[in-house]
């Protein structure tokens, strides 16, 4: 199936939280998937899978994380559990249960949803998951946290992202990267995204998964620089799911925008599975 970004943005909405909003848009009618971003990206990042699944018959669901994008900066926790109940509260808000497609953080959060509430999902699909800790050593660390300061988060991650693109970078990437910087240039963002490298801890997802009784399908990027062996990685979670993989040829840690039209295939393949048309 050929894919193209959206053209027509969803009107933003709101979700209200305890401590402020999530930002989310819907596009489509039929059966929930909600669509959750990385760390450090835009829920337009899922600009070409979006209208692909709405126009196949499913209500799509589109969210920013808490401190990223159109969603406030005003909450005090970041991380895992914190984006987990999040998309809980949303797929709650519009009406489950919901095929949740997360990626890297997003990913291990969806993780926890299906496992603390199974009647809310009906499937997971992971692209470039963080569902356990990387080997990291404490220098490699301490580093990490000062590179993401707030002062200077943005310059950072301008240089950074590109090599999590490793591999076929999509056609609208410097007009991505564009908007994702200025997204964290605005007052309080690079301090939400400071917060969010330094909160994140993987090991709730790990904890996670031999609740997770739903179907679920692991996409990761051959090029993933994030792992030091992208398919071994993708292969253990699998394992632990009893899950399908998919290995995205000429792709790094979003092949949902890097390899578009293998994507959308795999993942309208898999929603066909696990949820009835409209």
């Amino acid at each position: 199936m050929a894919t193209s970004a959206s053209t027509t943005p969803a009107p933003t909405q709101h979700l209200h939280r305890p401590e402020g909003t999530i930002a989310y848009d819907v596009q489509g009618s039929g059966p929930l998937v909600v669509l959750a971003p990385g760390m450090g990206e835009l829920r337009s990042t899922y600009r070409y899978l979006t209208p692909a699944l709405a126009a196949e018959g499913f209500t799509v669901a589109t969210t920013d994380l808490r401190g990223h994008g159109d969603s406030a900066t005003t909450f005090s926790s970041y991380g895992g559990p914190a984006t987990a109940s999040d998309i809980s509260a949303l797929i709650d808000e519009l009406g489950g249960p919901a095929v949740i497609v997360g990626n890297s953080l997003a990913a291990g959060a969806s993780v926890i949803v299906a496992a603390e509430h199974p009647e809310q999902v009906s499937g997971l699909v992971l692209v470039g998951p963080f569902v356990r800790n990387p080997p990291l050593n404490p220098v490699m660390r301490a580093l990490f946290r000062v590179a993401m300061a707030p002062l200077w988060v943005a310059n950072v991650w301008k240089s950074y992202l590109p090599t999590l693109y490793a591999g076929q970078k999509p056609a609208d990437f410097e007009e991505y990267r564009a908007s994702v910087i200025a997204s964290l240039k605005r007052p309080g963002y690079g301090k939400a995204f400071s917060l969010t490298t330094q909160q994140t801890d993987h090991d709730p997802a790990e904890a996670s998964l031999s609740a997770v009784t739903v179907r679920a399908l692991v996409i990761m990027g051959e090029l993933d620089p994030d792992f030091a062996d992208p398919a071994a990685e993708a292969q253990w979670t699998a394992e632990q799911l009893q899950a399908e993989v998919l290995m995205v040829a000429d792709a790094g840690h979003y092949p949902h925008s890097q390899q578009p039209t293998t994507t959308t295939d795999a993942v309208l393949a898999f929603l066909r599975t696990v949820a009835s048309r409209a």
